[in-house]
C-alpha cells in the first residue's frame, strides 16, 4: 500500500510558475489554479529599480523573461521548462485543463477541413491574437502614456507630450478603434450569446485576453464599446481572476497592484527613456510652449 501511495504521489506533476511582478505572469496564476491534478508552486521575482526583470530569471530560461513554468513529472524528472504565454497555456490546457478548450469538431466531421466548431476556431484565433495584434498595440499605448506623463523637467514636458500626442493621433487612436470595434462585434455574435469570447463557457482564450484588456482598460470607451467593456469587467471580477490575486498576495505578502493602476511604477527602463527623449530633442526643429515641429 505504501508503494502504491508513493507511486501515486510521483505521478502527480509539480508545476512551478516563475512569477514576475507587473507582468503577464499573473494570468498564468489564474490558468494554473484552473488546472487539475497538479501540485502548484510559485517562485516570486521582483523587478529592479530600472523596472527590468532580475538576472536570476536567466537561470530559469535563457531569455530571462516571465512567465515561465517548469513541469516535473515521471517523464520529466529534471523539469520541462516552457516559456511564452501562448505556448505554456496550450500545454497546460492539453494536459491539465482540457475543460478550458472548446470542442474542436462538429458531430461527424472529425479531422475534416472546415469541420471545426465556431467556438474552437475562435479559441485558436484569440489564443494568438491576445499576444500578437492586441498586446503589441496596447504595449505601444502604455509606452506612449509613460512618455506623456513622465516625471521630466518642465521645459521637456512640451516635447514628451507632443511626441505622445502625435503617436496617438497618427497611429494609436485609429488602431484602438479598429481592434476594440472588432472585439465588440465579436462579443455581440459570440456563440450561444456569450458572455465569453468563444461562447457560453470560460476558455483559456479568455484568460489570455484578460491581461491586455484589464491593463488597457483606460483606452476602452464604455459608451462606444459597451460589450467589450462588460466583457473586460466580467474577466476582472471573475472568481478565477480574483482568486489568482488572492494567491499572489498570499505568496508575496504584499497587496497586488495591476498594471492598469495609475500608481503602477513606470515600465520603461529609465536609461532607455532618457535616450529616447534626447533623440527627440535632437530631431526637434522648433520648441515653444505650445508647439513642436519635427523633421518629416
Amino acid at each position: 500500500m505504501a508503494e502504491t501511495a508513493a507511486a501515486g504521489a510521483i505521478e502527480k506533476p509539480k508545476v512551478t510558475l516563475y512569477w514576475l511582478d507587473k507582468s503577464r505572469s499573473q494570468r498564468i496564476v489564474w490558468l494554473l489554479q484552473e488546472a487539475k491534478g497538479i501540485d502548484l508552486d510559485i517562485k516570486v521575482f521582483k523587478r529592479g529599480k530600472d523596472m527590468l526583470a532580475p538576472p536570476e530569471l536567466k537561470k530559469v530560461h535563457p531569455l530571462g523573461k516571465s512567465p515561465v513554468i517548469s513541469i516535473t513529472s515521471q517523464n520529466t524528472p529534471n523539469g520541462l521548462v516552457l516559456s511564452e504565454s501562448g505556448t505554456l497555456t496550450e500545454y497546460v490546457v492539453d494536459h491539465f485543463a482540457q475543460h478550458l478548450a472548446p470542442k474542436r469538431y462538429q458531430e461527424g466531421k472529425d479531422g475534416q477541413v472546415g469541420g471545426e466548431t465556431e467556438e474552437w476556431l475562435r479559441y485558436r484565433l484569440y489564443m494568438h491574437y491576445a499576444e500578437g495584434s492586441l498586446m503589441t498595440l496596447l504595449l505601444i499605448g502604455l509606452f506612449v502614456d509613460q512618455i506623456k506623463n513622465a516625471p521630466v523637467p518642465f521645459f521637456i514636458k512640451p516635447i514628451t507630450r507632443t511626441i505622445g500626442s502625435r503617436v496617438e493621433g497618427q497611429f494609436l487612436n485609429q488602431n484602438y478603434a479598429t481592434h476594440f470595434g472588432f472585439l465588440d462585434s465579436q462579443l455581440a455574435s459570440s456563440p450561444g450569446g456569450g458572455p465569453y469570447i468563444c461562447g457560453t463557457q470560460l476558455t483559456a482564450a479568455d484568460i489570455m485576453l484578460s491581461f491586455p484588456l484589464i491593463a488597457g482598460r483606460s483606452k476602452i470607451d464604455k459608451s462606444k464599446y459597451p460589450k467589450l467593456w462588460a466583457y473586460m469587467e466580467l474577466l476582472d471580477k471573475h472568481e478565477g481572476y480574483v482568486n489568482s490575486i488572492k494567491k499572489i498576495e498570499e505568496v508575496t505578502g504584499e497587496k497586488f497592484t495591476p498594471v492598469s493602476n495609475p500608481q503602477t511604477p513606470y515600465l520603461v527602463d529609465p536609461l532607455t527613456f532618457r535616450l529616447f527623449v534626447n533623440r527627440c530633442c535632437r530631431e526637434a526643429v522648433v520648441i515653444c510652449p505650445t508647439r513642436l515641429l519635427f523633421h518629416e
